[in-house]
C-alpha cells in the first residue's frame, strides 16, 4: 500500500547540514543474558536523562531537536525545539514530544528529535515508547502520527539507494483514508514527491497501542524483522532491504487538519530509552535486558558505535525462526542479470539497476559521498562480492557487499 504523501526533501537537507558528532564511549554495563557481550560490535544507549532541549549534553550526545520548516504534516506548521521536553514518568526521565493544532497551519506545532549522524544500518534497534490515543487537552479526533523510524536522504526522485524503516507509525484516530487506531511498519525502496509515487512494503495492526510498548527491530541477512512487545509483526525483505546508513528519529505530527474540531488540541508521545546494537541480532528479550543492564548500572548514555570493532556483518540467524507472512506484498523473486566472475578481469562493472544474488562479483569504485551518480572516491576500482540478493545498493557504502580487494 502506498502510504500517503509524507516526508519532503527538507529532512535530507537538514540532516546534511547537521554537524554535531555523537560523544564516544562510556564504559558498557554488564550485559547479563544478552549474548552480544562476547561479540560487542558497538552500542548506542540513551536513557534521555536531560534537563531540556537546550541541554548541552543533548547536542554533545548527537541529538538534534528539529527547528526547520517543511514536511511532513500540515503546511505552514512550526517545528520547535521547545516541543522536546524531559519530564519524569514513573520515577524515570523520559523524552517527550508534544504537538498541538487549532486546525490551521499557523496554529499547528509539531515535534521531532533525530541523530545528527547518518551511521546506522544493520543490527538491532530497540526503544520503549508510550503511544497515546487521546490528547492531553482539547478535543480528540485529529489525524496525529506517532512515530519511530530511521531514514536516509533522498538524492532525487526515485533514488534507488534511498533507505527508510518506519518501525512504527501509530495513527490512533486514523488518517490516509483509514480509520483508527492503526499502526504501520513500512520498509521503503524509494519514492517521488510530485506526482506522488511510493515503492514500499508494509505490515499493519488494527488495534489500540495506547500505553508503553517495547519496539525491537533486527536488520540482518536481507530481512527487516519488526517486533512489538516480543511478538513479531512483520518481516520485509528483497529490494526493500536498506541500502545505506540512516539516522534514528522520532516525530509527532498531524497528517492533516480535516478531522479537527474546536480550539487547541495537544498530544504527546514519550520515549523511555533507545538502544542500537551494531551488526548484532538480539532477540527482543536480549535487547530489553541490555537496556535494563545499562540503566541498573547507572549508565545513562553510551556510544561505542564508531569505537568498537572489528565487526562482522550479521548472518541473519535469530533465536527463533521468523515467519514471512506479514508483508503486504511478496518479496521479489531473485533473478540473475550478470554472469558469475571470480576476478577483476572477468567481473562486470556494477550497475545501479542490476540485480545481484549471493556470491556474484562486480568491480566498482565507490563514490565519494554515497551518491553513485556523484564523484568517485579516488580509491580506484575494487572487486566486490554480493552477500545476498541486492539491487541499487552501492558497493563500498552498504553492507550488502564484501570488499575482495583492489583491482
Amino acid at each position: 500500500m502506498s502510504i500517503g504523501k509524507r516526508r519532503s526533501l527538507a529532512i535530507a537537507s537538514a540532516i546534511a547540514l547537521a554537524g554535531a558528532a555523537g560523544a564516544v564511549a562510556l564504559t558498557a554495563a554488564t550485559v547479563g543474558t544478552a549474548s552480544a557481550a562476547a561479540n560487542n560490535c558497538g552500542y548506542l544507549f540513551d536513557d534521555f536523562n536531560y534537563g531540556s532541549s537546550s541541554d548541552a549534553s543533548l547536542t554533545a550526545h548527537g541529538w538534534v531537536p528539529r527547528t526547520y520548516t517543511g514536511g511532513p504534516g500540515v503546511p505552514g506548521a512550526t517545528w520547535s525545539a521547545n516541543s522536546i521536553t524531559f519530564p519524569t514518568n514513573g520515577g524515570q526521565k523520559v523524552m517527550q514530544l508534544t504537538a498541538s493544532t487549532d486546525g490551521t497551519g499557523g496554529g499547528t506545532n509539531q515535534a521531532e528529535l533525530y541523530t545528527a549522524q547518518k551511521r546506522y544500518l544493520e543490527g538491532t534497534y530497540a526503544s520503549r515508547i508510550r503511544f497515546t490515543d487521546t490528547p492531553v487537552s482539547g478535543n480528540d479526533g485529529d489525524h496525529i502520527n506517532e512515530t519511530f523510524f530511521t531514514i536516509s536522504p533522498l538524492n532525487g526522485d526515485l533514488d534507488p539507494t534511498y533507505s527508510e524503516l518506519d518501525f512504527s507509525e501509530y495513527l490512533p484516530n486514523g488518517g490516509w483514508g483509514e480509520t483508527g487506531p492503526i499502526n504501520y511498519q513500512t520498509t521503503w525502496y524509494t519514492y517521488r514527491n510530485d506526482p506522488w509515487y511510493a515503492d514500499n512494503v508494509h505490515s499493519e495492526e488494527r488495534q489500540s497501542f495506547d500505553g508503553w510498548h517495547d519496539l525491537v527491530i533486527t536488520v540482518s541477512g536481507g530481512h527487516v524483522i519488526y517486533y512489538i512487545d516480543g511478538a513479531q509483526v512483520g518481516d520485509h525483505s528483497g529490494k526493500f532491504y536498506p541500502r545505506q546508513t540512516m539516522t534514528i528519529n522520532w516525530n509527532l505530527w498531524f497528517i492533516d487538519t480535516a478531522a479537527h474540531t474546536g480550539g487547541l488540541s495537544t498530544y504527546i508521545q514519550q520515549v523511555d530509552w533507545v538502544l542500537y546494537a551494531k551488526n548484532q541480532v538480539l532477540t527482543p528479550s536480549q535487547a530489553t535486558s541490555q537496556a535494563a543492564a545499562y540503566r541498573s548500572a547507572g549508565n545513562a548514555f553510551t556510544d561505542t558505535v564508531d569505537a568498537s570493532g572489528p565487526c562482522v556483518t550479521p548472518s541473519g540467524s535469530t533465536s527463533a525462526s521468523p515467519s514471512r507472512s506479514q508483508s503486504s506484498s511478496p518479496s521479489p523473486s531473485p533473478s540473475t542479470s550478470t554472469p558469475p566472475a571470480t576476478n577483476c578481469a572477468t567481473a562486470p562493472e556494477w550497475s545501479i539497476n542490476g540485480i545481484y544474488t549471493a556470491g556474484q562479483t562486480v568491480k566498482h569504485e565507490k563514490s565519494a559521498n554515497g551518491n553513485p551518480n556523484g564523484p568517485g572516491s579516488g580509491q580506484g576500482k575494487h572487486l566486490w562480492r554480493a552477500k545476498w540478493w541486492t539491487q541499487g545498493s552501492e558497493p563500498g557504502w552498504t553492507a550488502n557487499w564484501e570488499d575482495l580487494g583492489h583491482c
